[in-house]
């Protein structure tokens, strides 16, 4: 199996600072493979709150993840500075799959690279609902079409 070769910045519409904390690292020296899905949570969920206008506390709608993964291209550490990195690959009525980067301060080349689904339901009943219309125009300035 050839190995996948890591995204670049230009690749990205949305990049959010994210500061490493000693207790990333893991017994190997290195920022620890679960970690890096916080990061790409955290990516997220700053755009959809400050971009998206998502009330997570009392909002009639709440995204649930229903499928993620990554692909890691090189190793991270603490004390690195890095950048989460957001784009839309698919946007759907009540669904929208992201991708996500981590970039060490200064590089071009992602460190890891991943994606998730979100499914946005009612909070109270958990069934599909329209993504609102002031998200969907945020999260349609994301779109990412790939350079065939």
């Amino acid at each position: 199996m050839a190995k996948k070769l890591p995204g670049e910045r230009a690749d990205y519409r949305y990049f959010v600072p994210i500061t490493t904390r000693w207790h990333d690292n893991d017994v190997y020296g290195h920022v620890n493979n679960v970690t890096y899905y916080s990061y790409f949570d955290s990516t997220a969920n700053h755009f959809l709150i400050h971009e998206g206008g998502l009330d997570i506390h009392s909002g009639p709608i709440i995204g649930l993840v229903v499928s993620s993964g990554c692909d890691y291209h090189a190793p991270l550490a603490y004390p690195d500075q890095l950048s989460g990195a957001l784009r839309v690959n698919r946007l759907g009525n009540s669904s929208v799959e992201y991708g996500l980067a981590v970039f060490r301060e200064g590089e071009t080349h992602a460190a890891a690279e991943g994606f998730f689904t979100h499914v946005f339901v009612d909070r109270e009943s958990r069934r599909p609902a329209a993504i609102p219309e002031r998200l969907r125009n945020a999260l349609g300035t994301l779109l990412y079409t790939p350079v065939q």
